[in-house]
């Protein structure tokens, strides 16, 4: 075990790091190695993957999921992988907070490989961040890092809407609108936190519409990715259940954005999804967010 590994729980990089990963599959119990993982589908389906992680089943704790994922014939590592990157993106943590392996380990009961198999994978998401000489944590942006992030995924998703103006069906239409109707609904939803995650999820599935009226899987992969990092920014900004006061603004965005997509007008629903992405920095409040520490 190397300095990285004892300081971090987890290996790092060197040809040290993939004989210990080699050695450790060689040894890998029934529990962890069960069957093989399905490729979600493309289009729409692919870009949803919404809630993109697997939420307990019926309340079930973190290890009861676990065992179900096992007698359905799943691998650990991907389940641990989505119910933490579910927390992430629900708000569980917070900017800076410690992911360390053995609560992890433990909460999960599973052996340490998988874990960090979770961590390493959404470390490559950018959702989390592995400190050499720390551990694993929740990154920390500055607020001009989050206003460009969301200036480029802005840009992206009005892209996305022009070429959705141009081949939508009215199928597509329709069910945007039934989309849309189910945001509506919220409104009346008393409790903020139910409200906020109710339209986290919503929204993704109206935009996962608007993705399929594209008709382009590059940009479904691209966005899906980014889509991921914009509820986390959302998530670990400070501000509690930041969407929940906003639901009826952003219900009116996607009117205009419907109507500009039922008109086949490409430059004005280019230019309403831009607006409306962009105005999730204001909802943020990305200038009371504190600098990462150095």
């Amino acid at each position: 075990m190397d300095a990285r590994t004892r300081a971090t729980g987890l290996p790092g990089a060197g040809h040290g790091h993939v004989n210990q990963r080699r050695s450790s599959r060689s040894r890998a119990t029934p529990s962890e190695v069960v069957g093989t993982p399905k490729h979600k589908g493309e289009g729409a389906k692919f870009f949803t993957g919404y809630p993109s992680a697997m939420p307990s089943p019926g309340g079930q704790s973190s290890a009861a999921a676990g065992r179900s994922a096992v007698r359905a014939g799943k691998r650990l590592a991907p389940v641990v992988y989505d119910l933490i990157k579910e927390r992430l993106l629900d708000g569980s943590y917070q900017a800076g907070e410690r992911l360390p392996v053995e609560p992890l380990k433990a909460e999960f009961q599973v052996s340490k490989q998988p874990i960090m198999d979770a961590l390493r994978r959404l470390a490559t998401d950018g959702l989390v961040e592995i400190i050499p000489q720390v551990g694993c944590r929740i990154p920390v942006y500055e607020a001009s890092e989050v206003e460009d992030f969301f200036a480029v995924f802005a840009a992206l998703e009005g892209a996305v809407a022009g070429v959705a103006a141009q081949r939508c069906t009215a199928a597509q239409l329709d069910e945007l609108e039934q989309a849309n109707r189910r945001i509506a609904d919220l409104a009346a939803e008393e409790d903020a936190s139910a409200r906020s995650r109710g339209y986290r999820v919503v929204n993704r599935e109206f935009h996962a519409v608007v993705h399929a009226m594209a008709h382009s899987r590059v940009m479904a992969r691209i966005s899906r990715r980014m889509w991921d990092m914009s509820d986390l920014l959302i998530n670990i900004s400070g501000e509690p259940h930041p969407l929940a006061n906003a639901v009826n603004e952003r219900h009116h965005d996607h009117e205009r954005i419907i109507t500009a997509l039922r008109e086949q007008d490409r430059a004005t629903a280019r230019a309403e999804m831009e607006s409306h992405i962009l105005g999730t920095v204001a909802l943020i409040h990305t200038h009371d967010r504190p600098s990462p520490a150095p």
